[in-house]
């Protein structure tokens, strides 16, 4: 998602809204303007709706009520959020927020369940809230008067499209809610990590087709989209849930760079003399080390980022103190391995600094984790120690 702000809140949740979604919204008010008159033909065949053509789609009446079916649609969606996040609240998941984006709505766990019947319940209750939607809008639809044909016409559209973004929702395409009630029924007879490789995989194969329908004449854009969304979000789900079961029981010290095998580098040296390091080294970030009588203190973490907005001619002029960053992301030697993932992956760094009692003890970094990984999923245990048993 793109940058996003918040415009409310709902039952304690924050409502946001992503850039994206001021690009949608008149898009969506557009392509249900254009098919008015279709659509209207279309409610009045399947519901007896009754609605006068003409009367729908005189002058700017199809904007107007293409724009409040646009904005009816997006309500549904966060009604069909909530409907998840309270169902998740319920069971004790905090509810970072709901954002409305470029495909809909989606609400941020703080975590997953990893008990079936809590994701079974969290996932269908999405699609429940949408249908209860479309029977409310229908509901109103009925006892709105004959003569109000723009009412009705929003009413009826309303009442058929969250019953349809219902049923859409519950294909099996992983990490949408029927993919995630497939993984809960998966997860009754086997580790949730495989459980959520399998739903991955058919949430993968659904996208394909989504993506192949999608650009069948006429192209259909928000399809060949969502396949696009799907597809990355179930093999990023997977590959995270994956490495959160690798990671079990794993802590920092087990994988991060010892002090003694760290390359450091003091506040004095040049951003020349830094970049020549690097170069010679292979490496793109050092801990800064004050080296003095009280001993060695750890005073900052310079990357190849901060040197290079020093220009090439001005870098024997400038030190790593110069540059160096002291708002320094720290972590402890004994904290969850998957603790010190999350923290890079929040704040977008490639490394934390490992700290105890306030000395610098290790480095951990992006390619240290990727490498325990690799190790962890070839051998099935990060060290020897750690293997598993087997019966004589």
């Amino acid at each position: 998602m793109m940058r996003s702000f918040r415009i409310g809140s709902l039952f304690g949740i924050p409502i946001k809204l992503d850039l994206t979604f001021l690009l949608v919204l008149p898009l969506f008010a557009y392509l249900i303007g254009v098919q008015i008159e279709q659509v209207s033909e279309v409610l009045n065949a399947v519901l007896g709706a009754g609605i006068s053509v003409d009367a729908v789609t005189a002058g700017a009446n199809p904007w107007i009520f293409g724009l409040a079916a646009a904005l009816g649609l997006f309500v549904g969606v966060v009604l069909h959020e909530l409907g998840h996040s309270l169902t998740a609240r319920r069971y004790g998941f905090p509810i970072d927020s709901i954002t409305l984006w470029l495909f809909g709505g989606v609400a941020q766990f703080t975590e997953m369940p990893e008990d079936w019947r809590q994701e079974f319940a969290i996932a269908i209750a999405g699609p429940i809230v949408s249908v209860l939607v479309g029977v409310v809008s229908y509901g109103l639809f009925s006892v709105t008067p004959a003569g109000l044909d723009g009412a009705r016409f929003v009413l009826a559209y309303l009442a058929i499209l969250n019953v349809a973004l219902a049923g859409f929702n519950m294909l099996p395409a992983f990490p949408m809610d029927g993919g995630r009630v497939l993984r809960a029924f998966l997860a009754r007879s086997r580790p949730y990590a495989k459980a959520t490789q399998q739903a991955a995989s058919v949430g993968k194969f659904f996208a394909v087709l989504m993506g192949i329908f999608g650009i069948i004449p006429p192209v259909n854009i928000i399809l060949v989209g969502v396949a696009f969304f799907v597809y990355i979000a179930a093999s990023s789900e997977a590959q995270q849930v994956t490495m959160k079961a690798a990671f079990q029981d794993v802590t920092v010290s087990d994988i991060m760079t010892p002090a003694s095998d760290l390359h450091t580098v003091e506040p004095e040296a040049s951003i020349a003399d830094l970049i020549r390091r690097m170069f010679s080294e292979r490496h793109t970030g050092y801990p800064v080390i004050e080296r003095d009588g009280a001993g060695d203190r750890l005073v900052g973490l310079v990357t190849l980022t901060d040197a290079r907005e020093i220009e090439p001619v001005e870098r024997d002029a400038y030190t790593v103190e110069d540059v160096m960053t002291t708002d320094l992301e720290t972590i402890a030697p004994d904290s969850d391995a998957m603790a010190a993932i999350d923290r890079m992956r929040a704040n977008d760094i490639g490394r934390l600094l490992v700290v105890e009692n306030g000395d610098l003890v290790g480095l951990i970094s992006r390619t240290d984790v990727m490498t325990a990984f690799d190790i962890v999923q070839k051998s099935g245990a990060l060290n020897p120690s750690r293997s598993p048993q087997t019966a004589d």
